[in-house]
């Protein structure tokens, strides 16, 4: 959001309040610290993320700028290193004319002037108040889980073995394979292990404890069926060990953390279990047995506004529109969704100071859907979301071929509307 703005020749003031606080998931002084995944999952413009990211790409954004420098192998997604990709968008940041970081808490909005709250998911507890009372924004809490990273020397190669789902992409995921018998007792040990204490900051959510099922502890998911973790994160479909010719009966699949593959994380292996047990459980995976945790998994709360009916679709507060918000906590879902609601935000806001109308990205775009998704007062139970052609309208008519086909003309239809807003977009971009 600052940075679309300041490219517009608004004067920003970001406030920040690292190094001088941080919340119990950031430990970096760097600025868009990535502390769940280093994935930013599909770049296939037929998967909905992967046609935001080419819609933010078109747009010229910061962000994608920055993952395109700092990218990493992992197949047909997207991944970066994260301490690169932060270094990049912060010296970025820190060398705007008219950008100037204030390294302060806040706990209230600036009187008079235009304001975009990114405060995240954590948002720390005075200005959280301060949302909560003063701008009448009810909250709900719930806990989102980030996975364990091990160290790649550690992994055990005449088990495991490299390769892609269906052999797509490049072989960049290490494959950890298992027997019948090896599952159910991994199975066993991990729906009965024990999970961590909540912390202090946590515990008084305990009675609104809520699991968003696109980061659902594994732990969790496995206690609803012995086979559910076969159909998710640990299918083997498509993954053939080359030592055997077969597909395993489960595999857990690692991916690249960092540019020089020195970590990996466990897919789709959000926990909340306690360190020890992490380490006792996971090391039962084949190929893992002796494997050095370089960061447990951890679960942490999260924040988000009850955003329809409070926020429009340029993420502006109804009842005081010179205040907007931006990011996961208006209920978009994952780094790339947060980071579009930012990019239209602060868009919105230099327009504005213009005397310019808005930008109207429409709901056949993915920017467009999901603005129009968190305003949508119509959603009788609203929760976070991340970008999915669900939110988009159909076509209109019948498309032989599958899903895949039908998938690549909605992003055809997209990509079409975001090139015929390009010029518009862009033209009131004064430099950097």
């Amino acid at each position: 959001a600052a940075w679309q703005a300041g490219l517009r020749g608004v004067d920003v003031v970001l406030y920040e309040m690292k190094p001088e606080k941080y919340t119990p998931a950031h430990h970096s002084a760097a600025l868009s610290e990535l502390v769940c995944s280093n994935s930013l999952r599909s770049d296939s413009v037929t998967n909905a993320v992967g046609l935001l990211k080419c819609e933010m790409r078109r747009m010229e954004s910061l962000i994608m700028e920055a993952a395109e420098a700092t990218k990493v192998p992992a197949g047909s997604a997207l991944a970066v290193d994260r301490e690169r990709f932060s270094a990049y968008v912060t010296e970025k940041i820190n060398a705007h004319p008219r950008i100037r970081r204030v390294t302060q808490e806040m706990d209230h909005v600036p009187d008079g002037q235009l304001t975009v709250i990114a405060t995240g998911p954590l948002t720390s507890a005075p200005m959280a108040d301060y949302i909560a009372g003063t701008l009448g924004c009810g909250g709900l809490h719930f806990f989102d889980a980030a996975a364990p990273i091990v160290d790649a020397t550690t992994v055990n190669m005449e088990i495991a073995y490299y390769g892609s789902r269906y052999g797509k992409g490049d072989a960049d995921y290490v494959n950890c394979p298992m027997t019948r018998e090896q599952y159910e007792a991994f199975y066993e040990a991990l729906i009965g292990a024990r999970e961590a204490e909540l912390k202090d900051f946590d515990r008084q959510m305990q009675k609104d404890l809520t699991v968003f099922e696109g980061c659902m502890p594994v732990e969790v998911m496995a206690r609803r069926g012995v086979d559910t973790l076969r159909y998710g994160p640990m299918k083997p479909v498509g993954l053939v060990d080359p030592r055997t010719g077969k597909e395993a009966y489960a595999v857990v699949q690692l991916r690249k953390e960092n540019t020089e593959a020195t970590m990996f994380n466990l897919v789709g292996f959000q926990t909340h279990l306690a360190f020890p047990e992490q380490k006792r459980v996971f090391r039962m995976i084949p190929g893992l047995e002796e494997a050095e945790f370089l960061r447990y998994g951890v679960m942490h709360r999260n924040t988000y506004l009850r955003s329809p009916g409070m926020l429009d679709r340029y993420y502006r507060l109804i009842a005081d529109d010179r205040i907007a918000f931006a990011g996961q906590m208006t209920g978009v879902e994952g780094y790339i969704e947060s980071a579009a609601s930012g990019f239209l935000a602060g868009i919105e806001m230099a327009r504005r100071l213009e005397g310019k109308p808005p930008v109207d990205f429409p709901r056949e775009t993915a920017i467009g859907a999901l603005g129009l998704y968190i305003s949508d007062t119509t959603v009788s139970d609203f929760q976070p979301m991340n970008v999915n052609f669900g939110i988009m309208p159909p076509l209109g008519y019948r498309i032989k071929g599958g899903k895949r086909v039908k998938n690549a003309q909605l992003a055809a239809r997209s990509l079409e509307k975001i090139d015929a807003m390009r010029e518009d977009v862009l033209s009131d971009r004064k430099g950097e």
